[in-house]
């Protein structure tokens, strides 16, 4: 399994701002835009660039620990 598999990573719409907000609680914060296909790749960038970040450091990666509600056998 590849680093960036472990980590939960979703879309959601919210109301208060209008906008799609790309989520991956356990390395980001967020980030937000107009087309959900389109911020989940921009999410999954973002999130492999911290990977290696942490890689590129010599630093431990932290442990997953958002997990989606029902895993896929």
């Amino acid at each position: 399994m590849k680093p960036i598999d472990q980590y939960h990573k979703w879309v959601e719409w919210s109301n208060k701002d209008q906008v799609y907000i790309g989520k991956c609680p356990d390395l980001i914060t967020g980030i937000h835009g107009d087309d959900p296909v389109m911020l989940y790749a921009e999410l999954c960038e973002v999130v492999d660039d911290v990977i290696q970040h942490f890689e590129s450091a010599g630093k431990p990666l932290p442990n997953p620990q958002v997990r989606p509600m029902h895993e896929i056998a």
